[in-house]
């Protein structure tokens, strides 16, 4: 049996990102050469200015998701991924782009794939879609939770020792998980566009050195439709030492909660770790 839920949150909310975006963006964001003074020369930041910047980055967050599937009016157990399915924390990559036209405007990309396999065999009772998994059944499953960005940054304040800015973003989460097992395959799939409202900021510390904190989120609360809830907040906080004018390295911790609830199906994630990369400017 196959099932693909899908979070149906309004479209005009994330039109609404997209215009909010666009006029916020004035004339000054066409795309010109950037003013040097106070960046990357004499005393001002190493990295500074810059039109493109692209890090990747190796995050290792324990892997908290509970997932559960229901059908035939049958309610689904909450599956634990790490208790139940036996699902174990490992490295996982992440990239993210960032294109400025101008001093304080920025369009971000961010794209992170979480996908994990095991195979355990059950020491208790499990049921999705429908379906009674009894204890001691093998079971082969694979999560995979995917989340994309697509953001404007607008810096409010934007000085050689740093910046402070406002976010509007519109985040894409689509999670899917099977299930194989002598029953057969089992696979659920939900897939949630949520808007997103944040702000960040800029420290450098030194000349070659920054501290960026960063935080986004969303809530569709069940007043609005208990039938249909989505949520997600991202914390970041890292830091950046830039070798040069275009390479740097990066070390941060990021705290990610999301979920979803689609009728009797859901999902939640709780994703934080330590991560580190690269990041190349030009």
């Amino acid at each position: 049996m196959t099932r693909t839920p899908a979070v149906c949150l309004s479209r005009s909310l994330l039109m609404a990102v997209v215009l909010i975006a666009g006029l916020a963006l004035p004339a000054e964001a066409q795309y010109r050469p950037l003013p040097a003074s106070g960046y990357g020369t004499g005393g001002g930041p190493k990295g500074e200015p810059y039109h493109v910047e692209a890090a990747f980055n190796l995050w290792n967050p324990t892997p908290d998701f509970v997932i559960s599937s229901e059908s035939l009016g049958i309610p689904g157990t909450d599956i634990d991924v790490q208790a139940d399915l036996a699902i174990q924390q490992v490295k996982k990559f992440e990239f993210r782009l960032v294109l400025r036209p101008a001093k304080k405007h920025k369009f971000r990309f961010h794209y992170l794939p979480l996908t994990y396999d095991a195979t355990t065999t059950l020491t208790a009772d499990i049921i999705f879609n429908g379906i009674r998994y009894p204890v001691s059944t093998q079971v082969e499953s694979k999560l995979a939770w995917k989340t994309y960005r697509i953001g404007y940054e607008w810096d409010i304040i934007s000085r050689a020792q740093g910046f402070f800015g406002i976010i509007l973003e519109a985040k894409y989460t689509d999670a899917s998980i099977e299930l194989r097992s002598p029953f057969g395959v089992e696979f659920a799939r939900a897939r949630a566009p949520i808007p997103a409202l944040g702000a960040i900021g800029r420290v450098y510390i030194a000349r070659i050195a920054s501290i960026t904190a960063e935080f986004t989120g969303f809530s569709l609360p069940s007043s609005i439709d208990p039938d249909y809830q989505a949520h997600y907040y991202d914390w970041d906080i890292y830091g950046t030492v830039n070798f040069t004018n275009n390479f740097g390295a990066q070390v941060g911790y990021r705290s990610l909660s999301l979920g979803y609830v689609a009728k009797q199906d859901k999902g939640d994630a709780t994703l934080a770790g330590l991560y580190f990369g690269g990041v190349a400017r030009f």
